[in-house]
């Protein structure tokens, strides 16, 4: 299965008690949602949602939105990241490699094929007028999935007093998005202390442990080992991904020469993956002035259109 060695899936690949979804039927839950997750971040997060939290109910809404935030705050994309994360607590690391692969593949062949038809044909009416219809498709799972989650993490006035004023900060205002964050937090512990009810408190390890939620159920009963902090285990796995992600570029730079084209494009995107945070929308302006103004790989249309077509292929935009 994509190639995970077998020791990794032993643990995790059967059906138990105590676990009674196994890996096989996770996986075919991960091809689904792989190849269903249109509309950029918004989309595949209410999608995630609706799959995992209320049909599935593999992960309470509470935990779900609380790991949603800490992927926010990371670089790179949040809907994969929240992906890995729920597929690693369910079923260890085979869990979390299925899950991250399969929300990116289908997404990598569908944007192949559409990329050939665009380069190859992308003056006639007629694919011109499907990607115009696929855009409004798009626009529509964009607005529900908003609606959708809102209504779920917006509790109280307040919190939506507070949804508010971080959308004016970063549309009119411009604020960078982790200042937006950071201050959402400290109102967050401020307002836990001066004002309780509006910030109510996550539920108690006796509750939790009844929940009717897998992830939070056994999570709660202390079933899940392989979250136990290790010190040893997050240097090798932080030793196993550096390797990952600098071998490929370092790889190319010996092969092609420092100056070529795939070393520049490696080089470019590991920066935009590291120092780019708030998700995809973030990332695009990065991404486009480099892409068009510095290095002229594509014309200010030619971007556009490629937005067009990632918003309009599942996997992270």
């Amino acid at each position: 299965m994509i190639g995970i060695p077998r020791r990794w899936t032993e643990a995790a690949s059967a059906k138990t008690p105590d676990n009674p979804v196994s890996l096989a039927e996770a996986t075919r839950v991960w091809v689904r949602i792989g190849w269903l997750s249109f509309g950029g971040p918004a989309g595949q997060i209410a999608l995630m949602h609706r799959e995992l939290v209320e049909q599935r109910r593999w992960i309470s809404d509470a935990r779900f939105l609380h790991a949603l935030s800490y992927c926010m705050l990371l670089p790179g994309p949040e809907a994969q990241q929240l992906a890995i994360y729920i597929g690693w607590l369910m079923h260890r690391t085979a869990g979390g490699v299925i899950a991250g692969t399969l929300f990116v593949l289908p997404g990598v062949i569908v944007i192949g094929v559409l990329s050939w038809l665009y380069a190859t044909y992308q003056q006639l009416p007629a694919v011109t007028a499907i990607f115009f219809g696929l855009k409004a498709a798009v626009l529509a799972v964009v607005v529900e999935a908003v609606l959708r989650v809102g209504r779920r993490a917006l509790k109280n006035r307040v919190m939506i007093a507070i949804a508010a004023a971080a959308f004016v900060a970063l549309y009119f205002f411009k604020v960078p998005f982790p200042l937006v964050i950071l201050s959402a937090a400290l109102i967050g512990i401020a307002g836990r202390h001066w004002r309780p009810t509006s910030f109510p408190a996550a539920a108690s390890t006796a509750a939790l442990a009844q929940s009717d939620y897998l992830i939070d159920r056994r999570m709660a009963r202390g079933e899940l080992t392989h979250t136990v902090r290790s010190l040893r285990r997050s240097v090798v796995v932080f030793a196993v991904c550096l390797v990952l992600w600098l071998g490929p570029v370092v790889g190319v730079m010996l092969l092609f020469g420092r100056a070529s084209v795939f070393a520049k494009q490696g080089t470019f995107f590991g920066e935009a993956a590291l120092v780019t945070f708030g998700g995809a929308y973030a990332v695009l302006a990065y991404v486009a002035q480099r892409a068009v103004e510095t290095y002229g790989w594509l014309s200010p249309g030619e971007m556009l259109d490629g937005l067009a077509l990632a918003e309009t292929t599942p996997g992270p935009l």
